[in-house]
């Protein structure tokens, strides 16, 4: 079940742990969510996160384990080597499957919380190197969740949070101490957005939203699902702090810098490569084999990929097509097509950058064929690249490709409402052949259409468009910003074409064609590119390979000089004007041609005109004899002069070649440095790799260091406390081990030992000892053997007592590894015992001594102790005496009034009473009236006080 509930995501790396720390301590008990952290932890060390963390936080902090359930106020800690994700409110662990050093535990599960939790996701990512958690940001922000990153001048490492803000994956960038106060601030915001409310100003508000960012981007958001941007906008005023819509529309209004940002928070780019990989599946095992059946080895396939965001998707079917073509051994020519409205989404794609996180959608194979890795990225590879045309456009107004194999638009209808939808649809069948497909998401169909469409795969989505004309028509009458036009105006333009002749058109081609000279216009290396008139004269396909040189295309005679003509137009920018000889079987006919440049204002290329042109002669020169010939010197000139001509040729077509063949081996050349690149390259990605790892590897041994520093001020506080606590107690301890070796002692051990620090590690016995009888070792040998402590007195030769308790010595675990021997000194208490026991010697003497009875009670009239005179006058004995109370002696006989009120109102007040007379029968003795003298005894502080009763007989 989703939570219901914000739960926050929170991952770093190296240095985290300080920043984990620094969030809890400012963070309450009782915030009401739920918080995950995901730190780079070594697979192979027990990690001591929790009992960090449990430090900062009054909250509960528990290291997740698989199915736990997840609840708000509670901290939970990734363990090591797993990787965590949240599905249905509960947190499931894995064994990852990527080696160690190319995982992404923080993207792995951050993109997990956005697809659990929604607009309820918060994700933090804190100090750390590398690029995981930025991907993980993008689906919450896509997904209408907070993301928060830590200022990177803040943290020890600022890798992860620079990363995610230069993607554009952070909602707010602040210090780590700040982010508790903002969560708790934001959390009325981070509730679910309910549906819009059918309130007129409501509605009304957002309607002059959608007006305000049509003007300023000129697209129209009023067919958009109301949900969506109502989330959105309710995103936009949680981060300004707006709680009125209204209030939110002024705002906008005022700043438009805020315009531009809710016009990119409403292009929702959310992608991924071979995203939903079975449907990629059925595309190439099912789909692509019917497209390219019976299809001929020239054909050019065309397809579309509408609302491709950053590009993942696009590039994920040249993949596939490049994979069919090298399995099938076929090779045909594609024009694939990929198109979005958001022009930054646009540019990212034609960079064909991504991080390292997207080797979760991609298989080790494709990223080593079809990936290059370079500066902690992966870069498409050439040839897929240039597979893809990217290009902005707004597939709602602007006129779709044609003659189309196959269209994906995926997750983009899910987001407009149905009437639009219902206008794409027919588009789309317009756009593509009888025959070619269309490829939807799992959530997406073609509504109310069937009639366009034969599904060839419900599950994933393809559809088969059908011949139908009628749905051309529907599509130019639907109103469409690119087919308004036409199908308003259509008659009318054409009655008017068919109207009106266009004279001057007409006159410019004519004339054209009848004095323009043979020309082509050729590139700077002199390819042509177009033919004007007829050339033939002056060129002629070249033999052997088929080339569209014009120098190699030109006839005898006119390949040098136009050779030097181009290269100085093309270096030059000069208009030059040639004269040359061609060859025509047994004549030779003199030319005229002039290269010009040509430079093309909107593509910015420089192009070259070549013209050509004859030139008349009134008697031209014959190659053979006959009437009217040259005289024979004139002849022998000639001769000579075509032969050094010939020479001349001969000497620049062998210098030519030479040159070709120094070309050819330049490229042979050039073909092995590409060859060594290659491997140096491969060489380079290995140890990219390898620095990867390590780097990775040293993160984790920072965290680990830092758990250990942490660890260890932790123990040096319990041992500063555990010295001042055993130092104060004024107690000797020794703590031996299991052979009673000296593990520890302090310093009031010193007074019965004579020990000193460099005894540690050697066995007791070997210390000479100040007691007067030492057989403590034999005795802790016994403790140990039996595990039963013991405990008795000693006596030091300077006549000190110490009461000595021997005890095992426990571990945490239960386990005996040793003894402990503690030294109590007792001496002041065996003095006060000895001076207490001569005192009750001496006064239980004075009592003995006199005459009169004598008794001596207690606060509560019991009696202590009594003469021989009380035994001897009352003819009791001691056992039926002490310890009874003095109204119980002789059977309850001595509760006499008088007694009572002596002891219990008269001597309190006065404290001493002499002379009280009592007169009572007296068990054993008779009637007797006797003059009782009472004294209460105050004890000392704490101690009890005492009566003392004398009692004397009057005959």
């Amino acid at each position: 079940m989703t939570p219901s509930f914000p739960v926050v995501g929170m991952g770093a790396s190296a240095g985290g742990l300080d920043a984990f720390e620094q969030f809890f301590q400012h963070l309450c008990a009782d915030s009401g969510m739920a918080f995950v952290v995901v730190q780079h932890l070594d697979p192979a060390h027990a990690s001591l996160l929790v009992e960090i963390l449990q430090r900062s936080t009054p909250m509960l902090v528990l290291e997740a384990v698989d199915q736990l359930p997840v609840v708000p106020n509670r901290v939970y800690v990734i363990p090591p080597n797993r990787d965590m994700i949240i599905a249905n409110g509960v947190l499931q662990l894995s064994i990852p499957d990527l080696p160690h050093g190319q995982r992404m535990p923080v993207d792995t599960f951050l993109c997990s919380l956005a697809e659990e939790c929604g607009n309820q996701a918060i994700g933090i990512v804190l100090s750390g190197t590398g690029t995981d958690g930025t991907h993980g940001l993008q689906k919450i922000r896509d997904a209408g969740g907070m993301s928060l990153v830590q200022e990177p001048d803040t943290a020890k490492f600022g890798g992860m949070p620079s990363r995610a803000i230069q993607a554009g994956s952070a909602s707010h960038v602040l210090p780590v101490e700040q982010m508790p106060a903002l969560l708790l601030a934001s959390r009325g915001a981070a509730g679910p957005v309910p549906e819009m409310p059918p309130r007129p100003d409501r509605a009304g508000n957002i309607n002059r939203i959608l007006q305000l960012l049509s003007a300023a981007s000129g697209h129209d958001f009023s067919l958009y699902k109301k949900s969506t941007i109502g989330r959105r906008i309710e995103r936009r005023m949680a981060q300004h702090d707006i709680h009125d819509i209204e209030a939110y529309a002024r705002y906008l209004k005022e700043q438009p810098g805020e315009l531009q940002a809710l016009f990119k928070e409403l292009l929702i780019n959310v992608t991924s490569f071979f995203r939903d990989a079975e449907a990629f599946d059925v595309l190439k095992q099912e789909i692509l084999p019917q497209l390219f059946a019976d299809k001929p080895e020239d054909y050019v396939f065309r397809a579309w990929v509408a609302g491709c965001a950053t590009g993942e998707e696009a590039y994920s079917l040249a993949i596939l097509l490049h994979e069919y073509m090298d399995e099938s051994q076929r090779s045909f020519k594609v024009q694939l097509y990929a198109t979005d409205l958001d022009d930054e989404a646009i540019n990212h794609a034609r960079a064909g950058v991504y991080p390292l996180n997207v080797a979760q959608d991609v298989t080790a194979e494709r990223l080593r064929r079809f990936f290059v890795k370079e500066d902690g990225r992966y870069r498409i590879r050439k040839e897929i690249r240039e597979m893809v045309v990217f290009a902005v456009q707004n597939v709602i107004k602007d006129p779709p490709f044609t003659r189309l194999d196959l269209l994906c638009c995926r997750n983009l209808m899910i987001y407009l409402e149905t009437e639009l939808q219902n206008r794409l649809i027919p588009a789309f069948h317009y756009a593509l052949r009888p025959g070619g497909v269309l490829f939807l998401s799992p959530s997406e169909s073609i509504g109310n259409h069937p009639e366009l469409f034969e599904a060839q795969n419900r599950k994933w989505k393809f559809y088969r468009a059908t011949h139908f004309p009628p749905a051309s028509q529907a599509v130019m009458t639907q109103g469409r910003a690119w087919s308004v036009d036409y199908s308003r105006h259509a008659t009318e333009d054409t009655m008017k074409r068919a109207k009106e002749t266009n004279f001057a058109e007409m006159a410019r081609r004519t004339l054209l064609q009848s004095y323009a000279p043979a020309s082509v216009v050729t590139d700077r290396k002199g390819n042509i590119l177009y033919v004007h008139g007829d050339t033939g004269p002056y060129l002629r396909p070249a033999p052997g390979q088929a080339s569209l040189s014009v120098i190699d295309m030109a006839r005898d005679g006119l390949q040098l000089e136009l050779r030097g003509a181009l290269q100085t137009a093309a270096s030059g920018g000069a208009t030059l004007d040639r004269m040359a000889s061609i060859k025509n079987k047994d004549s030779l006919q003199n030319v005229r041609f002039s290269v010009r440049p040509l430079v093309d204002p909107v593509a910015g290329e420089d192009f070259l005109l070549v013209s050509f042109q004859e030139v008349a002669d009134d008697a031209p020169k014959k190659t053979g004899r006959g009437k009217g010939a040259a005289l024979p010197a004139e002849l022998q000139r000639i001769g000579e002069l075509e032969r050094q001509l010939a020479y001349t040729r001969e000497g620049l077509q062998a210098t030519i070649e030479e040159q070709q063949a120094s070309n050819e081996e330049l490229k042979s050349s050039n073909e092995e440095l590409q060859s060594t690149n290659e491997e140096l390259q491969s060489t380079n990605e290995e140890l990219e790799t390898s620095k990867e790892e390590l780097h990775s590897l040293n993160e984790e041994l920072i965290t680990v260091n830092n758990e250990l520093q942490s660890k260890i001020e932790q123990l040096a506080d319990m041992q500063n406390d555990m010295k001042n606590l055993l130092d104060n107690i004024s107690v000797g301890t020794v703590f031996l081990d299991q052979h009673l070796v000296i593990r520890r002692f302090t310093r009031e051990a010193q007074r019965v030992y004579r020990l000193v620090a460099s005894d540690v590690g050697r066995p007791l016995g070997d210390i000479k000892s100040d007691l007067v009888v030492d057989d403590l070792l034999a005795e802790a040998q016994t403790v140990l053997d039996s595990l039963v402590p013991c405990e008795r007195e000693v006596r030091t030769l300077g006549d000190a007592t110490y009461l000595v308790r021997i005890q095992p010595y426990r571990t945490l675990d239960n386990v005996i590894e040793g003894v402990v021997l503690t030294f109590t000194d007792i001496s002041r208490r065996i003095e006060a015992e000895e001076a207490g026991r001569a005192a009750r010697d001496l006064a239980e003497a004075i009592v003995d001594t006199a005459r009169e009875p004598l008794l001596v009670l207690n606060g509560k009239l019991e009696v202590i102790s009594a003469s021989r005179s009380f035994y001897r006058h009352f003819k009791v004995v001691p056992q039926e005496t002490v310890g009874r109370s003095v109204y119980a002696l002789g059977n309850g006989k001595w509760a006499i009034p008088a007694l009572a009120e002596l002891l219990e109102t008269v001597l309190p007040r006065d404290r001493s009473v002499e002379g009280y007379v009592v007169d009572h029968d007296f068990p054993g003795i008779g009637h007797q009236k006797m003059l009782l003298n009472a004294r209460r005894l105050a004890g000392e502080a704490g101690q009890p006080s005492m009566i003392l009763l004398a009692m004397e007989s009057i005959d």
